[in-house]
């Protein structure tokens, strides 16, 4: 299994990198994350925009998938569903916490929910992710 320094390394120069996701804790069922809520990431009014909420969560099935796949594999995300529920500041953090629900050897199925710094659910993303041949 990939260490968290490591995955982290990989994904800091791409998109996750960009957005500002930083991992916390990984186990072979589990992923932490957290990400700074900065205006960039934000509508209008200085809250935390959707599309910043199902990349962060994405990423985190990604990662949950990748720790778990053999040698010689790679993924992509077929599905993805996404609730919103709350929204999160400018300035603030939010923590993303993804669960396996399903680690098959063809299809891994990920829940993420994601909570403002006041511990409020925001939003809840579920995603299935295809295992593959690298080549």
């Amino acid at each position: 299994m990939l260490d968290l320094p490591t995955l982290q390394k990989l994904i800091d120069p791409l998109f996750p990198g960009l957005i500002g996701l930083r991992l916390r804790e990984l186990a072979p069922e589990r992923v932490l994350a957290e990400l700074t809520v900065r205006p960039d990431l934000c509508t209008a009014d200085g809250t935390i925009h959707g599309g910043a909420i199902m990349a962060f969560a994405d990423t985190l099935g990604a990662v949950g998938t990748v720790i778990n796949m053999p040698a010689g594999k790679r993924t992509t995300t077929t599905d993805s569903s996404t609730k919103f529920i709350a929204g999160a500041r400018v300035d603030t953090v939010v923590t993303g916490e993804c669960i396996a629900l399903h680690r098959g050897r063809t299809t891994q199925v990920w829940q993420t929910s994601v909570r403002n710094a006041e511990g409020k659910l925001c939003a809840v993303v579920t995603q299935t992710q295809l295992v593959m041949d690298a080549g």
